[in-house]
Protein backbone atom coordinates (compact mmCIF):
# COMPACT_ATOMS: atom_id res chain seq x y z
CA UNK A 1 0.00 0.00 0.00
CA UNK A 2 1.55 3.29 -1.09
CA UNK A 3 1.48 5.90 1.66
CA UNK A 4 2.91 8.57 -0.62
CA UNK A 5 2.24 9.14 -4.32
CA UNK A 6 5.12 11.59 -4.79
CA UNK A 7 8.62 10.09 -4.55
CA UNK A 8 10.65 11.36 -1.63
CA UNK A 9 13.66 13.50 -2.53
CA UNK A 10 17.12 13.36 -0.93
CA UNK A 11 16.35 16.43 1.17
CA UNK A 12 13.23 14.91 2.73
CA UNK A 13 13.51 14.43 6.51
CA UNK A 14 12.43 10.80 6.25
CA UNK A 15 15.24 10.13 3.79
CA UNK A 16 17.71 11.67 6.22
CA UNK A 17 16.33 9.41 8.94
CA UNK A 18 16.75 6.32 6.77
CA UNK A 19 20.35 7.33 6.11
CA UNK A 20 20.99 7.68 9.84
CA UNK A 21 19.32 4.33 10.49
CA UNK A 22 21.65 2.60 8.07
CA UNK A 23 24.80 4.23 9.40
CA UNK A 24 24.32 4.95 13.10
CA UNK A 25 24.07 2.18 15.66
CA UNK A 26 22.84 4.67 18.24
CA UNK A 27 19.81 5.49 16.09
CA UNK A 28 18.97 1.81 15.61
CA UNK A 29 19.26 1.05 19.29
CA UNK A 30 17.41 4.12 20.58
CA UNK A 31 14.51 3.70 18.15
CA UNK A 32 14.29 -0.09 18.30
CA UNK A 33 14.31 -0.51 14.52
CA UNK A 34 16.86 -1.23 11.79
CA UNK A 35 17.24 -0.93 8.03
CA UNK A 36 17.05 -3.89 5.65
CA UNK A 37 18.17 -3.46 2.05
CA UNK A 38 17.07 -5.62 -0.87
CA UNK A 39 13.92 -7.55 -1.74
CA UNK A 40 15.43 -10.94 -0.87
CA UNK A 41 16.47 -9.94 2.66
CA UNK A 42 13.20 -8.13 3.28
CA UNK A 43 11.41 -11.28 2.17
CA UNK A 44 13.51 -13.31 4.63
CA UNK A 45 12.45 -10.99 7.45
CA UNK A 46 8.79 -11.25 6.46
CA UNK A 47 8.94 -15.05 6.18
CA UNK A 48 10.51 -15.27 9.65
CA UNK A 49 7.70 -13.17 11.14
CA UNK A 50 9.58 -9.92 11.78
CA UNK A 51 7.48 -6.76 11.83
CA UNK A 52 8.12 -4.48 8.85
CA UNK A 53 7.19 -0.97 9.97
CA UNK A 54 7.49 0.68 6.56
CA UNK A 55 8.91 -0.11 3.16
CA UNK A 56 10.52 2.25 0.65
CA UNK A 57 10.79 1.52 -3.05
CA UNK A 58 13.00 3.19 -5.62
CA UNK A 59 12.82 3.07 -9.42
CA UNK A 60 12.34 -0.45 -10.73
CA UNK A 61 11.25 -1.93 -7.41
CA UNK A 62 8.00 -3.45 -6.19
CA UNK A 63 6.83 -3.72 -2.55
CA UNK A 64 7.72 -7.00 -0.84
CA UNK A 65 5.80 -6.62 2.40
CA UNK A 66 2.25 -5.52 3.29
CA UNK A 67 3.58 -2.55 5.29
CA UNK A 68 2.92 1.06 4.23
CA UNK A 69 5.18 1.90 1.31
CA UNK A 70 6.68 5.17 0.09
CA UNK A 71 8.44 5.88 -3.18
CA UNK A 72 11.99 7.19 -3.42
CA UNK A 73 13.64 9.09 -6.22
CA UNK A 74 16.80 7.52 -7.60
CA UNK A 75 18.86 10.23 -5.92
CA UNK A 76 17.16 9.55 -2.56
CA UNK A 77 17.79 5.82 -2.93
CA UNK A 78 21.47 6.45 -3.59
CA UNK A 79 21.69 8.73 -0.55
CA UNK A 80 20.19 6.11 1.77
CA UNK A 81 21.80 2.93 0.42
CA UNK A 82 24.89 1.54 2.13
CA UNK A 83 26.11 -0.28 -1.00
CA UNK A 84 27.71 1.06 -4.18
CA UNK A 85 24.97 -0.53 -6.29
CA UNK A 86 21.71 0.22 -4.42
CA UNK A 87 18.83 -2.24 -4.55
CA UNK A 88 15.43 -0.60 -5.04
CA UNK A 89 13.84 -2.01 -1.87
CA UNK A 90 14.43 -0.75 1.66
CA UNK A 91 12.51 -1.58 4.81
CA UNK A 92 12.41 -0.38 8.40
CA UNK A 93 12.06 -3.46 10.60
CA UNK A 94 11.23 -3.58 14.30
CA UNK A 95 13.82 -5.13 16.60
CA UNK A 96 12.83 -8.01 18.85
CA UNK A 97 13.58 -8.41 22.52
CA UNK A 98 15.88 -11.40 22.77
CA UNK A 99 17.55 -13.42 25.49
CA UNK A 100 19.67 -16.53 25.69
CA UNK A 101 17.37 -19.57 26.00
CA UNK A 102 18.24 -21.24 29.30
CA UNK A 103 17.55 -24.68 27.81
CA UNK A 104 19.96 -24.25 24.89
CA UNK A 105 22.69 -26.89 24.80
CA UNK A 106 25.05 -24.82 22.68
CA UNK A 107 25.71 -21.09 22.39
CA UNK A 108 28.14 -19.13 20.22
CA UNK A 109 29.54 -16.01 21.89
CA UNK A 110 31.02 -13.21 19.79
CA UNK A 111 33.25 -11.33 22.21
CA UNK A 112 34.27 -7.86 21.00
CA UNK A 113 34.42 -8.83 17.31
CA UNK A 114 34.89 -5.62 15.36
CA UNK A 115 34.23 -6.67 11.75
CA UNK A 116 30.54 -6.72 10.73
CA UNK A 117 31.41 -9.16 7.97
CA UNK A 118 32.77 -11.66 10.49
CA UNK A 119 29.78 -11.20 12.77
CA UNK A 120 27.33 -11.77 9.92
CA UNK A 121 29.21 -14.80 8.62
CA UNK A 122 29.27 -16.37 12.07
CA UNK A 123 25.55 -15.79 12.55
CA UNK A 124 25.01 -17.51 9.21
CA UNK A 125 27.18 -20.46 10.27
CA UNK A 126 25.45 -20.71 13.65
CA UNK A 127 22.03 -20.85 12.01
CA UNK A 128 23.19 -23.44 9.49
CA UNK A 129 24.72 -25.64 12.20
CA UNK A 130 21.71 -25.41 14.50
CA UNK A 131 23.48 -23.55 17.33
CA UNK A 132 20.95 -22.59 20.00
CA UNK A 133 21.80 -18.89 20.20
CA UNK A 134 24.40 -16.28 19.28
CA UNK A 135 25.41 -13.82 22.00
CA UNK A 136 27.14 -10.53 21.21
CA UNK A 137 29.07 -8.98 24.08
CA UNK A 138 29.56 -5.21 24.49
CA UNK A 139 32.05 -3.97 21.91
CA UNK A 140 30.93 -6.41 19.21
CA UNK A 141 29.82 -4.99 15.85
CA UNK A 142 26.07 -4.48 15.58
CA UNK A 143 24.28 -7.65 14.47
CA UNK A 144 21.60 -5.46 12.86
CA UNK A 145 23.83 -3.16 10.84
CA UNK A 146 23.19 -3.41 7.07
CA UNK A 147 26.61 -4.95 6.35
CA UNK A 148 26.12 -7.58 9.06
CA UNK A 149 22.67 -8.48 7.80
CA UNK A 150 24.02 -8.91 4.27
CA UNK A 151 26.91 -11.07 5.50
CA UNK A 152 24.45 -13.25 7.40
CA UNK A 153 22.44 -13.79 4.18
CA UNK A 154 19.27 -13.28 6.24
CA UNK A 155 20.24 -15.84 8.92
CA UNK A 156 19.99 -13.07 11.53
CA UNK A 157 16.20 -13.37 11.13
CA UNK A 158 16.21 -17.10 11.87
CA UNK A 159 18.53 -17.55 14.86
CA UNK A 160 18.28 -16.18 18.39
CA UNK A 161 20.74 -13.26 18.53
CA UNK A 162 21.06 -11.70 21.98
CA UNK A 163 23.25 -9.12 23.70
CA UNK A 164 24.84 -10.06 27.01
CA UNK A 165 28.11 -10.28 28.95
CA UNK A 166 30.34 -13.26 29.66
CA UNK A 167 29.55 -13.05 33.36
CA UNK A 168 25.81 -13.12 32.67
CA UNK A 169 26.20 -16.19 30.48
CA UNK A 170 28.03 -17.95 33.31
CA UNK A 171 25.25 -16.89 35.71
CA UNK A 172 22.73 -18.48 33.33
CA UNK A 173 24.43 -21.83 33.92
CA UNK A 174 26.67 -22.11 30.86
CA UNK A 175 30.28 -23.24 30.96
CA UNK A 176 32.44 -20.88 28.90
CA UNK A 177 34.78 -22.57 26.45
CA UNK A 178 37.44 -20.23 25.10
CA UNK A 179 38.96 -20.65 21.64
CA UNK A 180 42.72 -20.28 21.43
CA UNK A 181 45.56 -20.74 18.96
CA UNK A 182 47.96 -22.09 21.60
CA UNK A 183 46.18 -23.71 24.53
CA UNK A 184 43.43 -26.20 25.34
CA UNK A 185 42.35 -29.49 23.75
CA UNK A 186 41.53 -30.08 20.07
CA UNK A 187 37.99 -28.92 19.38
CA UNK A 188 36.90 -32.28 17.95
CA UNK A 189 37.88 -34.16 21.10
CA UNK A 190 36.06 -31.81 23.46
CA UNK A 191 32.91 -33.17 25.11
CA UNK A 192 30.18 -30.87 23.79
CA UNK A 193 27.36 -32.85 25.40
CA UNK A 194 26.93 -30.37 28.21
CA UNK A 195 25.61 -26.85 28.59
CA UNK A 196 28.45 -25.01 26.89
CA UNK A 197 28.99 -21.63 25.29
CA UNK A 198 32.07 -21.28 23.10
CA UNK A 199 33.71 -17.88 22.96
CA UNK A 200 35.21 -16.35 19.81
CA UNK A 201 37.40 -13.38 20.64
CA UNK A 202 38.35 -10.13 18.97
CA UNK A 203 40.13 -10.52 15.63
CA UNK A 204 43.35 -8.92 16.87
CA UNK A 205 43.43 -9.88 20.55
CA UNK A 206 41.49 -13.13 20.86
CA UNK A 207 39.69 -14.25 24.01
CA UNK A 208 40.74 -12.57 27.28
CA UNK A 209 42.68 -15.20 29.21
CA UNK A 210 41.90 -13.39 32.44
CA UNK A 211 38.13 -13.63 31.97
CA UNK A 212 35.59 -16.17 33.26
CA UNK A 213 36.46 -18.88 30.71
CA UNK A 214 36.41 -22.34 32.30
CA UNK A 215 37.96 -24.52 29.59
CA UNK A 216 39.87 -24.00 26.35
CA UNK A 217 39.92 -25.55 22.90
CA UNK A 218 42.07 -25.11 19.82
CA UNK A 219 42.02 -26.04 16.14
CA UNK A 220 45.12 -28.09 15.33
CA UNK A 221 47.02 -26.77 12.30
CA UNK A 222 49.70 -28.28 10.08
CA UNK A 223 50.76 -25.11 8.28
CA UNK A 224 52.72 -22.11 9.47
CA UNK A 225 49.77 -19.72 9.92
CA UNK A 226 49.40 -18.54 13.52
CA UNK A 227 45.64 -18.92 13.49
CA UNK A 228 42.54 -19.10 11.31
CA UNK A 229 40.23 -16.21 10.52
CA UNK A 230 37.71 -16.03 13.36
CA UNK A 231 34.75 -16.65 11.05
CA UNK A 232 36.38 -19.80 9.65
CA UNK A 233 37.32 -21.03 13.12
CA UNK A 234 33.83 -20.43 14.47
CA UNK A 235 32.27 -22.25 11.53
CA UNK A 236 34.42 -25.35 12.08
CA UNK A 237 33.55 -25.43 15.76
CA UNK A 238 29.84 -24.85 15.15
CA UNK A 239 29.60 -27.83 12.81
CA UNK A 240 31.66 -30.00 15.15
CA UNK A 241 29.08 -29.24 17.83
CA UNK A 242 26.28 -29.93 15.36
CA UNK A 243 27.71 -33.41 14.82
CA UNK A 244 27.70 -34.23 18.53
CA UNK A 245 24.86 -32.28 20.17
CA UNK A 246 21.10 -32.31 19.70
CA UNK A 247 19.32 -29.12 20.71
CA UNK A 248 16.07 -29.48 22.74
CA UNK A 249 12.95 -29.43 20.59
Amino acid sequence: MLSSSEPLSPRNSRVKYLRDLGRLRATRESDGVFLVEGAILIGEAVSAGWEVVEEFVGPGGQPVSSAPCSLLTEAALERVATTTEPQPNLAVVERRASRVPVDARSVMILDRLSDPGNVGTLIRSAEAAGIGAVVCTPGTADAFAPKTIRASAGAVFNVNVAASTLDDIVSAGFMLVGTSSHRGVPYRTFDWNRKAAFVLGNEAHGVDEGGPVGEWINIPQRGRAESLNVAMAGTLIAFAISDSVSEPQ
